[in-house]
């Protein structure tokens, strides 16, 4: 990976034939739902505790499964600086309520696409692919 390469972690949550995302205070675009690890932190660790910052749930680390690593633009770079988002399902127990920096959630369809970055519009489109989105 690139010193010019963001490396973050996504939780890829579909409920009803929407992918859940999230949108940050003062960001116009929504968002995986997720963030960067802490130093030394692993991929279940860091993941749990971003999801837990921002949507106030906890996820089942025994039940993490690995769905994708996307490598698209990163959004609000002009350096044309990437990230390098692995992504993971999990379980978890809770409803979702955006919390600390999220101003608000939404689950989105592939038509939806337009309102994400580009990792976002990529995820949405293999849900798609795969059937699990609208």
């Amino acid at each position: 990976m690139s010193e010019a390469e963001i490396d973050s972690l996504a939780w890829i949550h579909v409920r009803d034939r929407r992918l859940l995302s999230v949108r940050t205070e003062g960001k116009a675009k929504f968002y995986l739902p997720g963030g960067k690890r802490e130093p030394g932190e692993g991929d279940v660790a860091g993941l749990c505790r971003e999801i837990k910052e921002e949507l106030g749930i906890e996820l089942a680390p025994q039940s993490f499964r690995f769905f994708a690593v996307l490598n698209e633009q990163a959004d609000g770079f002009a350096d044309g600086r990437r990230v390098r988002m692995t992504c993971y399902t999990a379980d978890h127990r809770g409803e979702p309520v955006p919390g600390r920096e999220i101003a608000e959630s939404a689950w989105l369809s592939s038509a939806d696409a337009h309102l994400c970055p580009p990792a976002g519009r990529r995820m949405l489109g293999l849900l798609a692919e795969a059937g699990l989105v609208d």
